[in-house]
């Protein structure tokens, strides 16, 4: 069982993956590129299962408010409750959970994928000769180093390299195969080469906040959503830089394929309700004047 499962997550899964994001570096040059190329293709891929998934969490919450109805109004029979929301699931045609149903279907993808750029392609580049692995690290222009997280890079740029034999050692070490050059300490150090970094952990702060709040309208719900996307910045602070690029690529993809599911379901809503049958006049008790006429001339 453990090789079966070897051979399907660590060859098949992971190791596909991998061999797709090398396609993908053989032509951009730039991992940083080939993860956002690889990303978009993976939400390519999903286009089906996410579409049903946007489209039910659109239902349940247009149905919301009467579902707040009956959960008050049978707040002290939670079996009733739970048969009344059923029967009202039931004649709605809403699956209250089909919106999660298409998210826990793709989980081992996202998590293979996340493996891949945590783990798999750092310790593939150590595996290339030395001259070539900061250019392989390199996101064009934006972050030096792809492999490395955002606490690492304060920690190694914000320290002084002078301080201590050991300290200096391990600075050099570092930095002998990356673009990021440690300072000679100092908060300003610090600041200047993470703030790149900190810009990403922004945006991947974001990007779990706004779906939550363009989804849902409720108090509650979108006051979680903040909670969580404040505690996952400490996350993105500690993950390393691909895997930042990942995620602020797949969250922009969702949000606007979010919100442009969302526009289509509200106007084929809006045509449907436009669209309503013609009733003919009701004629009962009424006699017309030809009608009146034909009995007089009986």
């Amino acid at each position: 069982m453990q090789q079966l499962w070897s051979l399907v997550w660590d060859t098949w899964l992971l190791g596909g993956i991998f061999a797709i994001l090398q396609y993908l570096y053989t032509y951009v040059h730039d991992y940083g590129f080939a993860i956002i190329l690889l990303t978009l293709g993976f939400r390519i891929l999903l286009i089906p299962v996410t579409w049903k998934q946007t489209k039910s969490m659109y239902e349940l919450q247009e149905i919301q408010p009467k579902i707040k109805a009956l959960q008050e109004k049978y707040k002290n029979d939670k079996e009733k409750q739970s048969e009344e929301l059923m029967k009202f699931y039931q004649e709605n045609k809403v699956n209250p959970f089909g919106g999660c149903l298409p998210l826990l279907a793709q989980m081992p993808l996202f998590i293979a994928l996340f493996s891949v750029l945590r783990e798999t392609l750092p310790k593939y580049i150590t595996t290339q000769p030395v001259a070539a692995q900061a250019a392989m690290k390199q996101f064009w222009i934006i972050l030096p180093d792809i492999t490395m997280t955002p606490q690492q890079v304060w920690q190694l740029t914000s320290s002084a390299a002078s301080s201590t034999p050991g300290a200096a050692a391990s600075a050099a070490s570092a930095v002998a195969t990356s673009s990021v050059v440690a300072g000679a300490g100092g908060v300003m150090a610090g600041v200047s080469a993470t703030l790149p970094y900190v810009i990403f952990v922004a945006l991947f702060g974001l990007s779990v906040w706004l779906p939550q709040y363009l989804m849902t309208k409720d108090p509650t719900q979108r006051r979680t959503g903040t909670y969580m996307a404040i505690m996952m910045l400490y996350f993105g602070f500690v993950s390393p830089a691909g895997v930042l690029i990942y995620w602020v690529t797949s969250s922009a993809w969702q949000v606007g394929q979010q919100v442009l599911t969302q526009r289509m379901l509200k106007k084929s809503k809006e045509s449907e309700a436009e669209v309503l049958p013609i009733e003919p006049p009701k004629t009962k008790g009424k006699t017309t004047k030809a009608g009146k006429g034909k009995k007089a001339g009986s």
